[in-house]
């Protein structure tokens, strides 16, 4: 049997696409017949990381750590994060002579810029010394590929993510959760400085702005914009009913790899406004599904006039079945296996 350990920093209880997409993939993963075992901060005792009290920190030895992996007597190892999980975990692998992958979820250094002043050549010299080491970096876009490449980056590989497209679908806005004036123009994600979110509430729009989702800049962000509906967090069915009642998804980050929610709002029938920036140029480009623009108010305004079904369609391309294919392909040419064999798993 394929076994494929994963060693992954973020974790529940965290909330956010890396988790998410973690979990889907492994979810395909044993439906194709493999293994999964998870090394988290759940094995461990934590502390909380400073800034992002949410996120929860292993304090765990290089010991520990490899008896976890030992344990789990893998066929291949995946690292998730640059986290302390993820820098025992490809310690283990180099002393072992084992080919392991690796993911670049987040923009890390330039998070950590934004609340240490590190300089991100800094950062991006330690992130790409711990990538670098593997067989293989895992990378969700072509854009972020080229941007990595130029910073000397090196066996980046592709893996994409997919969207649940029975729970994030369509409904009518005559069964909207939301009793509000519209357009509803939404968010839904982390309430974190690294979202941008001001830029979003700062518009003038008509109708109503609504943050669903938790995080640091709540509270400070609802006393400067009282005018916004903040819901707070939402999961499973609320959170799709939130998305299907909203008229636009609004997207103001300019620093994410992705943007798991805008697959989740166009599999919901609801048209995205954003920057073009990496995520938003992948996944919508010129779709009509869709509005990119420098001038994020002028996006708004268009994505309200296109269509909800043009969304929805441009949203069934992506499945998790075809993400997990990838990224079982990847571990395998990481290790060595013929490119042919590998690509029966697609």
């Amino acid at each position: 049997m394929t076994r494929i350990t994963i060693v992954t920093d973020a974790w529940h209880p965290q909330v956010n696409g890396v988790v998410r997409s973690i979990e889907r993939t492994n979810q395909e993963l044993v439906a194709m017949g493999a293994s999964v075992f998870m090394v988290t901060p759940e094995l461990f005792r934590t502390i909380p990381c400073p800034t992002y009290p949410e996120i929860r920190l292993a304090l765990a030895s290089y010991r520990t750590v490899s008896k976890a992996i030992e344990k789990s007597q893998p066929s291949y190892v995946h690292i998730a994060t640059e986290g302390p999980l993820g820098i025992r975990a490809r310690r283990w692998c180099m002393e072992r002579g084992m080919p392991f992958t690796t993911s670049y979820h987040t923009r890390f250094p330039e998070y950590v810029s934004a609340r240490v002043p590190v300089p991100e050549s800094w950062l991006y010299g330690l992130v790409r010394t711990f990538h670098n080491a593997g067989a293989g970096c895992m990378v969700a876009t072509d854009t972020l590929a080229r941007e990595l490449t130029d910073r000397g980056f090196r066996n980046l590989m592709r893996w994409s993510r997919g969207i649940d497209a029975d729970l994030y679908r369509p409904r009518p806005l005559s069964q909207s959760v939301l009793d509000l004036p519209r357009p509803i123009f939404m968010n839904v994600g982390r309430v974190s400085v690294e979202k941008n979110l001001e830029a979003f509430l700062a518009l003038d729009l008509p109708g109503t702005k609504v943050i669903v989702g938790d995080g640091p800049q709540r509270e400070s962000l609802q006393r400067r914009f009282p005018d916004a509906v903040f819901t707070g967090a939402k999961f499973g069915e609320d959170l799709a009913r939130h998305y299907a009642s909203a008229d636009v998804f609004v997207f103001p980050s300019r620093t994410d790899t992705f943007g798991n929610v805008i697959l989740e709002a166009l599999a919901s029938g609801v048209p995205v406004a954003a920057y073009p920036v990496m995520g938003p140029l992948d996944i919508i480009g010129d779709a009509p599904c869709g509005a990119l623009d420098e001038d994020l108010r002028a996006a708004s305004m268009k994505a309200l006039t296109l269509s909800r079904v043009a969304a929805r369609a441009h949203a069934l391309d992506y499945t998790w079945a075809r993400s997990a294919s990838q990224f079982l392909r990847n571990v395998r040419i990481a290790n060595g296996e013929r490119l042919e064999e590998s690509a029966a798993a697609e």
